[in-house]
């Protein structure tokens, strides 16, 4: 799995940053997951080496207009480009109306199934692969953060060992690499489990929304691999942050040290910050937390 920030911007487009999306590629074969779609977000996505036919899903954290208001573009663009595969878009209660009444008012529509679920704190859904779990944020407006939860990998199946106990190959391997027990033709019912490698620990990805400090950020990037948090603004600016809602480098960091997450990424900076600032805001979030790093559009990084 990989990262692409496609805008790691807050507020409004600066000429530095777009603001917010960030697209989460799921396997070598391209399916995308979207975490936020700002302004301009199908822009963004044409400059990147990212397939809009292989993005599948949206998760909007808020209603926040540097978090949404690319989505109309991108959801009929997607028509206009021919692509008949499904889409689904989960966001907080609003998420409807405002896709309706944005492709109502301009006449436009969508070719192609276009679900839209409006979710609340708990379970988002779980396809076998990957589980998401939304949490709720402190924010200015309902807010959520986006827990994915890769399965475990089952262990290699010891096919030698079951050759040497006399069990023939057949279309039962593939039940017994999911550890389900069978019966044979001779009666001996073999328990797959018994014949598996250790499991492969699936990875955990915490993708936060704009949010100040709050307990159930905890729960969101407890020991995540990589946890993704707004850095709105520099440390010593932190009541100006936490009223409206944001988060500082320091805060951010201070949370990934307490959740016991092995990286941080931190994005949405205000556009106050240029590029010369960037070694500053990166430096206040190492002093707490030494394995942060600092996104930027296109950045791309391994999960």
């Amino acid at each position: 799995m990989h990262l692409t920030f496609l805008g790691t911007g807050a507020g409004a487009p600066s000429l530095q940053r777009n603001v917010t999306a960030i697209a989460l590629t799921l396997s070598k074969g391209g399916e995308t997951w979207l975490f936020d779609c700002g302004e301009a977000t199908q822009h963004q996505f044409m400059r990147s080496a990212l397939k809009p036919g292989k993005l599948e899903k949206i998760f909007i954290t808020h209603l926040h207009g540097d978090h949404i208001f690319g989505l109309p573009g991108l959801l009929t663009s997607r028509s206009m480009a021919g692509i008949p595969e499904p889409m689904t878009v989960y966001g907080p209660k609003g998420i409807r109306q405002f896709i309706d009444t944005a492709l109502s008012l301009s006449g436009s529509y969508t070719t192609y199934p276009l679900e839209i679920v409006e979710i609340e704190a708990g379970p988002v859904l779980d396809n076998g692969a990957f589980r998401v779990i939304a949490y709720p944020m402190n924010h200015v407006v309902e807010c959520y953060g986006y827990r994915i939860e890769q399965h475990d990998k089952p262990g290699f199946l010891d096919a030698p060992r079951l050759k040497a106990e006399g069990v023939p190959r057949g279309p039962w391997y593939q039940e017994l690499k999911q550890g389900k027990r069978i019966t044979l033709e001779d009666g001996r019912e073999i328990n797959g489990a018994d014949y598996l490698g250790p499991a492969t620990r699936g990875k955990v990805l915490a993708i936060f929304g704009d949010t100040a400090p709050t307990e159930a950020g905890l729960q969101l990037a407890a020991n995540a691999d990589v946890m993704v948090h707004e850095t709105t603004l520099e440390a010593a600016m932190a009541e100006k942050a936490n009223g409206r809602g944001h988060s500082t480098t320091l805060q951010a960091a201070e949370l990934a040290k307490q959740a016991g997450a092995k990286r941080m990424i931190a994005t949405h900076f205000s556009s106050r910050y240029l590029a010369h600032d960037r070694e500053r805001l990166l430096q206040e979030c190492q002093s707490v937390f030494a394995a942060t790093e600092l996104a930027h559009d296109f950045a791309i990084f391994d999960v």
